[in-house]
């Protein structure tokens, strides 16, 4: 009767290669989660239409001031609409547009601040009341 001999194992004392995990800079196949795009990305020609919208329209506000302190005030009622219009273009429209509308909105709010600042620096009253 012959018996089978055994395959030869690792000999005692030896060390097995610890197995390392991907870092993921080279995947090694699929994704294990679903990949998820954007289906309106914001691009750059959105992003100067809705500041080229936000810019005209604090330049019509603007210009309905006769002096300094209606200007001021026009320009926070437009900017205000403004940001309202932007939410609701974030919430239901073109990201891209109100991120335009939001920076350029920002910007002229920046502007009239400092004219108010220069003539309350120089005149010494405060302008708007």
């Amino acid at each position: 009767m012959t018996f089978a001999r055994p395959e030869p194992g690792p000999e005692p004392g030896a060390v097995r290669p610890v197995s390392r995990t991907p870092s993921g800079l080279f995947p090694a196949g699929p994704p294990t989660r679903p990949t998820y795009r954007e289906p309106h990305p914001i691009t750059g020609g959105g992003v100067a239409t809705g500041g080229g919208a936000a810019a005209g329209w604090l330049l019509l506000f603007g210009l309905l001031g006769t002096d300094l302190t209606s200007y001021a005030w026009w320009t926070v009622l437009a900017g205000l609409l403004a940001w309202l219009t932007a939410l609701v273009l974030v919430r239901h429209g073109d990201r891209g547009v109100a991120t335009g509308v939001a920076i350029v909105t920002a910007g002229g709010w920046s502007i009239a601040a400092a004219v108010v600042a220069v003539r309350w620096a120089t005149g010494g009253d405060w302008p708007l009341w």
